[in-house]
């Protein structure tokens, strides 16, 4: 399985919801039905996330409460 790290400076606002995102491409990370989202702790270590997923167009939203370190698991 592939993997792409993402920072809490690549989250976004989102103006409709009190809800931070990070944008991701279709292309780059597939369809998106078998992903995983991990938080990286202070320790380095991960935890699984169940994060609320939005798709438009040929993007693919990972919504969360605020902004983290973390990465996206996906089959390659």
């Amino acid at each position: 399985m592939a993997h792409k790290n993402f920072r809490k400076e690549d989250f976004i606002k989102d103006e409709g919801s009190d809800l931070y995102q990070v944008e991701f491409r279709k292309g780059n990370i597939g369809e998106g039905s078998n992903l995983i989202v991990e938080r990286q702790q202070d320790d380095g270590e991960y935890e699984n996330l169940q994060v609320q997923i939005k798709r438009h167009n040929d993007s693919i939203f990972i919504c969360w409460s605020e902004p983290f370190n973390g990465r996206i698991i996906f089959d390659d």
